[in-house]
């Protein structure tokens, strides 16, 4: 009965994800204009590691309980 390392994974993406994406998306414009040829960076990185994180603290977390029952 260990600890699946999915489940901290999964948080901690979900965390950096979170952070990304609310920069993202309250950053001033401009910056996007200037250093990534129109493209937020940010915003679709921090969607990308949301969804990576929850993905895996979905698999974990569904893994645990196949093991209860």
């Amino acid at each position: 009965m260990g600890l699946d390392i999915r489940l901290p994974i999964g948080v901690i993406f979900s965390i950096y994800g979170v952070i990304l994406l609310v920069y993202g998306a309250v950053a001033d414009k401009t910056i996007f204009l200037e250093k990534s040829e129109g493209v937020n960076i940010d915003l679709w990185w921090g969607l990308a590691m949301l969804v990576f994180g929850l993905f895996m603290a979905a698999l974990a977390l569904r893994s645990s309980r196949r093991s209860e029952s």
